[in-house]
């Protein structure tokens, strides 16, 4: 019997959780028996190995390993291990062919998987996610936002006992994602969502890496190398902080103390984007603090303690980490997983579990095209519409008419654009694809043009652009799933 699993591709670390034969999801170990995994490829004696020995070798000499490239995703960055080179997306499909690997020798063949991403990912980053999973091998059909699956374990949890409004506050290892849901019983409505897509984990430790450098400097004259303390180190020295308000790091027999209040310092510019981006999805969900019922916290940076004292600052309330942190996220993704299969596999214990589930996403990007507007000061312009909104509900359609603008206008350009902020100038929006659609010969001008934007319950966007008048049509899928390509050539996109 094939197994429905959620997978939390993380920054810094990953996860795998499924359904039980007890109907309750939980975490699978991996071959430590350790819950999760770190999410570093390193090389060794020609081989790619990934785990806790890929992050001490990557710790020790960072050239014979790949880290945080989660962060990279959808993007033509290249990491060089050793003599070659390899794309986010192909690390990452390192990184899920070795889980997938450890999860089928401990309960049997993989039939479905869920994958999460932070709930900023743009869409080429979420593209490369679902290219990465191809690439592994998985059989990948929806992915969902890391706070969603997070406030789903959550609602699970208390047997249908949660009913308000929430706050997930998700701060991993590389980065940061609050959303604002309404939950009643195991319904999940996401209200409003936000991210930074590099602030988290791996950032605080290179920040206390660098104070430690500095005292290192001070104290011995000589500048600290990598190699001498590894940011590795540096994170083990944060883990100490959480629980002691001062460490002391031992580097060639040199003793460098280091004080929460230092660290915090340190941190502080990260501390107030944090809090700024908090106070702009309370906006943006349109509530009081006082409709705000309670904040649960994901991801394993939010043990820091001033991080617990921001939450509790902006919105009044004390964050709650009922479960393991770290797991929370999986977790809600094999409830996500199994709620979203057909259930042909599931026994009916299984399916009673996850039959009340409802999930509700919201976009978290604009969407739009460029098109020529007219200016009383300036005439003809060209300027961003936007047809889809951020927060609009998933999945959802729109179509609007334009026109051509001249008399024997032969094509239109097609182009869709994305933004975080409903942008009107194109100088502040990125064209996500673009391509002509040829037109008809000799007709006048104001000829109707049709558009289609429609988004998908993987928060892909799916085009189309149609002159009415002669019926022809460009239709795009801006998706690799079932493209055939590999994961090499993830800098394109498909058009259908």
């Amino acid at each position: 019997m094939g197994q429905y699993v959620g997978i939390d591709l993380g920054t810094t670390f990953s996860a795998v959780a499924h359904i039980d034969a007890t109907g309750r999801p939980q975490i699978i170990n991996n071959e430590r028996d350790v819950n999760i995994t770190p999410s570093v490829v390193a090389k060794n004696k020609g081989e790619l190995i990934i785990g806790e020995f890929a992050r001490k070798t990557w710790g020790n000499d960072n050239r014979r390993g790949a880290a945080r490239f989660k962060r990279d995703m959808g993007t033509s960055v290249k990491y060089k291990i050793e003599d070659l080179e390899y794309s986010p997306t192909q690390l990452s499909a390192e990184v899920l062919k070795h889980l997938k690997k450890v999860t089928e020798d401990k309960i049997g063949t993989i039939q479905e998987a869920v994958i999460t991403i932070p709930a900023n990912f743009a869409h080429e980053a979420r593209d490369a996610t679902m290219e990465a999973a191809i690439a592994a091998g998985l059989n990948v059909k929806y992915i969902i936002n890391e706070p969603t699956a997070a406030a789903l374990y959550y609602a699970y949890q208390s047997n249908g006992e949660l009913s308000g409004t929430y706050v997930v506050f998700d701060l991993g290892g590389g980065t940061f994602d609050v959303s604002i849901i309404k939950v009643v019983g195991q319904n999940v409505e996401v209200l409003a969502s936000n991210g930074l897509h590099k602030l988290g984990g791996a950032d605080f430790d290179l920040a206390l890496w660098e104070i430690i450098a500095k005292k290192y400097l001070v104290q011995t004259k000589n500048s600290l190398t990598m190699n001498e303390f590894s940011v590795n180190d540096a994170e083990d020295a944060k883990r100490t902080l959480s629980d002691r308000k001062k460490v002391t790091v031992e580097i060639e027999r040199e003793f460098v103390d280091i004080s929460r209040i230092d660290f915090e310092e340190s941190i502080s510019s990260m501390l107030a984007q944090i809090e700024m981006l908090c106070e702009t999805t309370i906006d943006e969900a349109e509530i009081e603090l006082s409709d705000i019922t309670s904040v649960f916290f994901a991801g394993g940076s939010t043990r820091i303690p001033v991080i617990y004292e921001i939450a509790k600052k902006v919105f009044r309330k004390d964050p709650i980490s009922t479960v393991n942190v770290d797991e929370v996220v999986a977790l809600g993704a094999a409830l996500y997983a199994a709620h979203r299969s057909d259930g042909s596999n599931l026994s009916e214990i299984q399916k009673k579990s996850i039959n009340q589930l409802k999930v509700a996403e919201r976009t978290s990007c604009y969407f739009g095209t460029l098109s020529v507007g007219y200016s009383e000061s300036k005439g003809d312009v060209l300027m961003n519409s936007i047809l889809i909104e951020k927060g609009a509900l998933i999945p959802c359609s729109v179509t609007e008419s334009f026109h051509t603008r001249v008399a024997g206008q032969t094509s239109v350009n097609c182009r869709i654009t994305e933004s975080r902020a409903p942008e009107t100038n194109p100088k502040f929006v990125k064209i996500i694809h673009e391509e002509e659609l040829e037109l008809p010969e000799g007709r006048e001008a104001g000829q109707e043009i049709k558009i289609t934007y429609s988004y998908d319950v993987n928060q892909i966007m799916h085009a189309t652009f149609k002159d009415v008048a002669s019926g022809r049509e460009k239709v795009i899928s801006l998706s690799f799933v079932n493209s055939g390509n590999d994961s090499a050539a993830i800098n394109k996109f498909l058009v259908d």
